[in-house]
């Protein structure tokens, strides 16, 4: 059930090496604010949330959801954050250092190691985000890291995930530049479904960011039975 010590190390060297060539693409298609727009009306953000994101990368996602947290005037319980990479891990860290924010811990993690890397107290979370993280996944193990996921939620527990869809914009941009595996979304149906999960929600960014959905299927699925669509956005996928 493990990343290979090979392909960890493979993507490890890929995000170290290219690290500022990474923060000018996800700036360049306003990543950030994307994201924020999905956070901004959703239901899944709310009081109290005890917060992980997995794969945070410089911290994109979790920026994005404090800001649409203090635009409600909503305090979480917990955030807590890992990624593989420790370069990136040292600049989100300068990140929340620069705003003082002190409430987010961060830990170096592979997803399908987190019994060794995290501690047990790291879990019940009522959100987990993974946003572009899951693609560097071998695809075999897809599930299993989805399964790992699905443990550390609540029982009534939200995971949103955005990962890249497969078409041949995704083909240039994500699988040649940056070496991330593309989903359709039976191909997501199904490995969701190996992981445990029942349902799923398709949803997408809107409008004004349309160039996410080309690029990235945003997937939401809960621990348990039932799903929970984000902040309205249409549904997307058969």
């Amino acid at each position: 059930m493990e990343m290979t010590q090979s392909h960890a190390w493979v993507v490890e060297k890929l995000y170290t090496e290219k690290l500022t060539p990474y923060r000018r693409f996800i700036s360049f298609f306003r990543s950030r604010d994307a994201l924020r727009t999905l956070f901004d009306d959703s239901e899944l953000v709310r009081p109290n949330l005890r917060i992980l994101d997995a794969g945070a990368g410089f911290g994109t996602a979790t920026f994005a959801l404090l800001e649409a947290l203090r635009s409600r005037n909503i305090d979480p319980e917990v955030i807590d954050a890992f990624d593989l990479t420790p370069a990136m891990l040292a600049q989100f860290r300068c990140a929340l250092d620069s705003q003082n924010i002190t409430q987010v811990r961060l830990k170096q993690a592979n997803v399908l190691e987190l019994d060794r890397s995290l501690p047990s107290s790291w879990s019940n979370y009522d959100l987990i985000i993974s946003a572009s993280m899951l693609e560097y996944v071998a695809r075999p193990e897809l599930s299993n890291a989805l399964s790992v996921l699905r443990a550390r939620l609540a029982p009534k527990g939200a995971l949103l995930v955005i990962i890249t869809r497969k078409n041949w914009i995704t083909k240039i941009l994500i699988e040649l530049w940056w070496q991330a595996t593309r989903y359709s979304c039976q191909e997501l149906r199904d490995t969701f479904a190996a992981a445990g999960f029942r349902d799923l929600a398709f949803s997408r960014f809107p409008l004004r960011y349309f160039w996410q959905n080309l690029s990235n299927h945003v997937v939401v699925a809960n621990r348990g039975e039932g799903v929970q669509d984000i902040a309205g956005a249409g549904k997307d996928g058969p």
